[in-house]
């Protein structure tokens, strides 16, 4: 239990990728603050098993945001995980759908670590950890705004880690390939639709393809190497890229 008195964010944690980060830091001990949406009895059975509290703060607004750390109190560990996605040729590519998208997978981490870091600088320690995507490394066609978004989260998590290496706060980005997330699985019908394929083939010939497993990476892994980050022996880990994706990358 080595995060016992650490407070953990997490972002995006009331399911998938981020509610895995938040599970594998409460097991370690750490205190843990959820935020996302989703069904309120839901909601209130995480709470209940992690013994953590909830933010429903919309991280597309600033002022929710804001709200939230000042509600949340200290932060020891932030994970900025919060994201969605919209597939669609980059001419139709809805503006308002692009504005939402930078809004939740960028700007969100730019507000939590600029609100979060100065306490973490002025008790010594602290952990950063954006999960970023394999497309902040390479791109895929449809994808503009979320991979523009996940390419900066990549220059995001280097620009601040520099900042904070001399104060004991370490910065890093987790990259996975496609995990099996509500995420993914509702990204499925835009792309049958805008590469006219069947959903065996989306899953078989879009996703898995980038992938020389030939599988999902699964969101306990991700979580696993969250904790690994906040480790003592991670401390000189700083300002890195983490990808778990199989080996689609190493291509």
């Amino acid at each position: 239990m080595f995060l016992a008195g650490k407070r953990a964010l997490v972002t995006g944690s009331t399911s998938g990728i981020g509610l895995a980060i938040a599970r594998a830091l409460r097991a370690e001990g750490a205190e843990v603050v959820l935020n996302g949406f989703g069904d309120a009895a839901e909601i209130a059975m995480l709470t209940s098993e992690l013994g953590a509290s909830h933010s429903g703060a919309d991280l597309t607004d600033a002022a929710q945001i804001e709200a939230m750390m000042a509600e949340a109190g200290p932060i020891d560990i932030l994970v900025n995980n919060a994201g969605m996605q919209h597939v669609a040729p980059i001419e139709e590519f809805p503006v308002a759908k692009w504005d939402t998208i930078i809004a939740l997978n960028l700007s969100a981490a730019f507000h939590t670590i600029r609100l979060a870091l100065p306490g973490m600088k002025a008790r010594g320690w602290g952990r950063i950890v954006n999960t970023a995507s394999a497309h902040s490394l390479v791109a895929s066609p449809f994808k503009s705004a979320y991979v523009a978004a996940k390419h900066g989260i990549a220059g995001l998590t280097k620009t601040v880690a520099l900042e904070a290496a001399a104060h004991g706060v370490t910065v890093n980005a987790i990259s996975p390939g496609y995990v099996w997330t509500p995420l993914v699985e509702n990204q499925i019908p835009d792309t049958m639709a805008a590469r006219g394929l069947t959903r065996e083939q989306v899953i078989d010939d879009v996703l898995l393809a980038k992938q020389p497993t030939k599988s999902f990476v699964q969101p306990e892994d991700i979580g696993a190497l969250a904790v690994f980050l906040c480790r003592e022996e991670a401390r000189n880990v700083n300002g890195a890229n983490w990808s778990m994706d199989g080996g689609w990358t190493a291509e």
